[in-house]
Formats: structure tokens, sequence, C-alpha cells
């Protein structure tokens, strides 16, 4: 079985993929079993099978590369190997439409000041967040991601912070009750 794939990153995010002394890139190649062939000046990422077909995860890489691209810390988009994380990328001018000024006001709301108001969506839904050029990623687990969706959907919106992170805590407090309530009904002792 042969696999290629090219992914398109921004040329200041190259650095980060290859990393220092190119420990980054032998790091995704290692773990996702494939073999990545970087152009600095395109910004092109060719991702294709290394020898060891049977293991390799290139689906994983390709959110990899797509994550430090859209502006993760290698870390954070190596992270995506974790068991059901995956990316989800939400491009802005949806919501505005073409207009920078437009892009930037959303962008300052979700960010928040100081970076407050990211942090917060990231640490209420258990995800985490970049906001890089005219997108915002998103890593977590599916469950997780919808709710930094709607929330992101909603401040892009323009709900207020509160109300969002209100939503945000009553989903997990639901959450919470759910797995209490599903101990609850287990017969343990049978």
């Amino acid at each position: 079985m042969s696999f290629e794939k090219i992914v398109r990153i921004p040329n200041e995010r190259i650095a980060v993929l290859i990393g220092r002394s190119g420990k980054v890139k032998a790091e995704i190649e290692k773990l996702c079993h494939i073999l990545l062939d970087i152009d600095g000046q395109t910004g092109e990422v060719l991702i294709k099978a290394a020898n060891d077909v049977e293991k390799m995860e290139p689906f994983k890489a390709i959110e990899i590369v797509t994550a430090v691209g859209r502006g993760f810390s290698p870390e954070n988009a190596l992270s995506l190997l974790e068991e059901y994380n995956t990316l989800y990328v939400i491009d802005l001018r949806e919501f505005v439409g073409k207009s920078s000024a437009n892009i930037e006001r959303i962008k300052g709301r979700i960010i928040g000041e100081g970076g407050k108001a990211r942090r917060n969506m990231e640490n209420l839904s258990r995800t985490k967040i970049s906001v890089y050029g005219r997108t915002v990623a998103i890593i977590g687990a599916p469950d997780k991601l919808r709710l930094a969706v709607d929330a992101i959907s909603s401040i892009s919106n323009g709900s207020v912070h509160g109300a969002v992170y209100n939503r945000l805590e009553a989903a997990n407090r639901k959450a919470k009750i759910d797995r209490m309530t599903l101990w609850e009904d287990q017969n343990v002792f049978t």
C-alpha cells in the first residue's frame, strides 16, 4: 500500500514543524511511521508511507502537520496521538466575510485581554485552542470539541463572554451528573 498526501502550511511555521536540529520532524516520523518531505519555499509538506505500512498513522500525521501550521506548538499538536483527540479548524470568514478588520475584531474577542477568554474556553471545554491567521483551530475529544466549537461560534456571533462560560460550565455539570448516574445504575456486586 502506498500513501502520499501534500499539506500546505504557512512558510513561517516550517521552522516549528522541523524543530531544532530536525527533532520535531523526526519525532512525528517515528511516532506516525511516515516520512515528511518539507519544502521550505512553498510550505508544502509531503507525507508519505514509510516501510512499515501496517503501523502507519498517516491521517494523524496529516492532522499533526495541519495543527502545527495552524499555530499549535509541536507538543500540543502531538496530543492528537492520544486516544480520541482530533483537530477541528474554523475559518473566521464564515462569520464576518473577507473583511480583515472584522476578522481581527473577532480574533480579539476569542483571545480576550491577555489571552484570558481563550484560556477560559480551553479550561472549561478541556480542549486546546489556537487562533492563527484567519482560523481558530481546536484539539480535543469529539464531545469536548463540540463544546469549544459552540463557544467560539457564539462569541464570533456576538454573545457575551459570561453567557458562553455559563453554558460551558452547565455542560460540564450535566456531563458530571451523567457520569455519576451511569455508575449508580451499575450493579457492581453481581
